[in-house]
């Protein structure tokens, strides 16, 4: 019998080992991940907000659900997608989880921040509902999800606007609510390590590299080490691509070419063209169509 999204997620889960979730933001980025060992991939609102060139607060749920929907199209690998503050109140969430879910997703990322949310939030200022209201949307997602194995990870951003203490008793309220993990933002080095001590459940972090806070970062085997199950990496891919189709548009612009190396560029065209299925197309037209 297939797993289902859900099932296969859970069964990383289950391992001892940490999940690197790689930030993506279409269905290519997703695949090449998925080539490249990636075992599990998260569609955050940073990078999507990226793609759609317009502020994570301004994503509206069709944007999302429909980018889940291409991407688990293209791999077979569990994709984590960030919903946000659930797009509203409880009813609000129940059908953003069916949307998600019917879009093939394994998992969705839901915050403790107000909605509508601020763009202010990136610089570290933030602004948290009650504790009862998370509760509320977290059990609201629990009674949405049709597949008992879909994940639903809660996010608390209390930990820099209202301290450390804040943000492990809602870590601890949200697991006791029904998440199956709980994102975390500690604020010092101090802090992520002294988190899974505190909370004792499924903690994920987000592995914000270029963060201004600044917030901490770490490899693999450090978030193994200290307790953690999973982390995102919103910037790891997005930032460096930016940067070299800056370095190729310059040189365009300047030169008035490319300066790509042409016989590399034979071979990386080669690999594009397998990662999206090319040469199985071929073979299905020569089977099928006549020239």
């Amino acid at each position: 019998m297939k797993k289902s999204p859900g099932r296969k997620l859970r069964d990383l889960m289950a391992r001892p080992k940490f999940i690197p979730a790689l930030g993506i933001w279409d269905p290519y980025t997703a695949r090449l991940a998925e080539s490249m060992g990636i075992e599990c991939v998260h569609l955050g609102g940073y990078q999507l907000g990226a793609r759609f060139v317009t502020p994570e607060p301004l994503l509206s749920l069709t944007e999302v659900a429909t980018t889940a929907h291409y991407i688990t199209s293209a791999i077979n690998i569990p994709l984590v997608v960030d919903v946000g503050a659930g797009f509203g109140e409880p009813l609000h969430v129940m059908r953003c989880v069916r949307e998600i879910e019917k879009a093939g997703a394994a998992a969705i990322q839901m915050e403790d921040q107000i909605y509508p949310k601020r763009a202010h939030y990136h610089k570290g200022v933030e602004h948290v509902i009650p504790r009862e209201e998370m509760v509320a949307k977290i059990k609201a997602a629990r009674a949405a999800r049709v597949d008992e194995d879909f994940v639903i990870v809660g996010r608390t951003d209390s930990m820099r606007t209202d301290g450390y203490a804040e943000g492990v008793a809602r870590a601890k309220l949200y697991l006791d609510a029904g998440a199956d993990m709980v994102m975390i933002f500690p604020n010092t080095l101090e802090e992520a390590k002294q988190a899974p001590r505190d909370i004792k459940g499924l903690l994920a972090y987000t592995n914000s590299e270029g963060n201004r806070l600044p917030r901490p970062t770490f490899t693999t085997q450090q978030y193994q080490d200290m307790g953690y199950k999973l982390a995102s990496y919103p910037t790891a891919l997005l930032c460096p691509a930016t940067q070299e189709m800056k370095r190729i548009i310059h040189n365009v612009v300047t030169n008035g070419e490319s300066g790509l190396p042409r016989e590399k560029m034979v071979v990386w065209r080669k690999e594009v063209e397998d990662l999206i299925g090319l040469e199985e197309a071929y073979k299905i037209e020569a089977e099928t169509v006549e020239h």
